[in-house]
């Protein structure tokens, strides 16, 4: 039996539209079972904090549980390699560090390319490092501690949390453009950098706020600036390594990325739940409590972030000549 046109063109609109249809129930229903965020560093690190504090966001929000997974091993690459091979379809996700920008340069031999094999889903915050001395220290301002260095050339230490970490980028970067010449001192982490800063075995340190704060707060150590381009709020009386050094920009994002292929219409529901509790007073205090502000972007704003930095610190990578060991 031959169809009247009209009949079999409403026909054909129909079934062109079943696809996206079923496309919008499924991110309507969505999520179903629980959802997993994983974290390629441990429990109680800033990184994982900073995953808790969305999950439990989304928990309450989209009513279904966000459990954060930790995947330790080769500086998060383990947990991101977990995310690539992971099934498309919004129940893995991963939290994003500056971890990211710097791996696809350090690491050579890796299985899968991060910018081509996930989807950004929604930044989540920055938070700048602050560079600290013990208050014995020489150089009481940023200005003092480049004339400092540029007078004793190579007498400088500069600690980090490891080899190829963003601290040691931005040590790597401040060198670079204040044109003076420290030397690294790589740690296995934050705390172990600290305590030899305390104990005079060390010059200066690019720590984190939150790592650092209360030592700050109790006069244990100096901070000389941020490394972000403005002014913490945490620390408002801190200034910017920019205001000495114009243009200096070392501020580590995080954020939630999923494997490449997840439907758009799940990412832009993710996106417009994270970025409600970017904007939510609450959420917003947790995360300043512990020096990070928030950043609601679009998924293409977050993927260009990413693009960006990750130019950006490679550049400084093969300049300084970095290696991992």
């Amino acid at each position: 039996m031959k169809l009247p046109r009209r009949r079999f063109l409403r026909l054909s609109v129909a079934a062109a539209a079943l696809p996206a249809l079923a496309r919008v129930a499924k991110a309507q229903a969505y999520p179903a079972r629980p959802v997993r965020i994983l974290v390629g560093f441990a429990a109680g690190s800033g990184l994982d904090l900073y995953a808790r504090l969305i999950a439990q966001w989304l928990s309450d929000r989209l009513h279904q549980s966000f459990v954060v997974e930790n995947r330790l091993g080769a500086g998060s690459n383990v947990a991101a390699e977990a995310l690539v091979n992971a099934a498309p379809d919004g129940y893995t996700l991963f939290m994003a560090s500056a971890a990211q920008f710097t791996n696809a340069t350090l690491y050579k031999d890796l299985n899968f390319n991060f910018i081509r094999d996930t989807a950004p889903v929604a930044s989540v915050s920055r938070g700048p490092f602050v560079i600290v001395a013990a208050p014995s220290f020489t150089a009481k301002t940023t200005a003092e501690l480049i004339s400092y260095a540029k007078a004793n050339p190579g007498k400088v230490t500069f600690g980090s949390a490891g080899t190829g970490t963003l601290t040691h980028v931005s040590g790597e970067l401040f060198k670079m453009t204040a044109g003076i010449n420290m030397v690294h001192v790589p740690y296995r982490g934050e705390p172990q950098a600290i305590v030899d800063l305390l104990g005079g075995q060390l010059d200066i340190d690019f720590s984190t706020l939150a790592g650092a704060s209360e030592f700050i707060k109790s006069g244990k150590l100096r901070a000389f600036a941020v490394t972000s381009a403005q002014r913490s709020e945490l620390f408002p009386d801190v200034p910017a390594v920019s205001e000495t050094l114009p243009g200096y920009d070392a501020t580590p994002w995080s954020g939630i990325c999923a494997p490449k292929g997840t439907p758009a219409e799940i990412i832009d529901k993710l996106n417009q739940a994270i970025n409600a509790g970017l904007t939510d007073p609450d959420l917003k205090a947790h995360f300043a409590a512990i020096g990070s502000t928030t950043t609601p972007l679009t998924p293409a704003e977050y993927g260009k972030a990413i693009a960006s930095e990750t130019e950006k610190w490679a550049k400084v990578i093969l300049a300084a000549g970095i290696k991992l060991q």
